[in-house]
């Protein structure tokens, strides 16, 4: 029988790279400042806290010369 089905694969971060985030609690904009073997962290340009959290594997879209961060 066949199915439709959903496939997620881990998103390859790269140290430095701008992210926004839409939709957790995570919400709002962030950079890379370090990627362990399962771990990220990330921190926020404006109140420059930092977060250590699990890889997430969600991918939506990229946008070329977006205003980063967002005010």
């Amino acid at each position: 029988m066949r199915h439709d089905v959903t496939i997620f694969k881990p998103y390859p971060f790269k140290l430095g790279q701008k992210i926004r985030i839409d939709g957790s609690g995570r919400n709002g904009d962030w950079e890379i400042i370090d990627i362990g073997a399962n771990k990220i962290t990330i921190k926020c340009p404006i109140s420059h806290k930092e977060l250590k959290c699990d890889k997430f594997c969600c991918f939506v879209e990229e946008k070329n010369n977006e205003e980063w961060p967002k005010h």
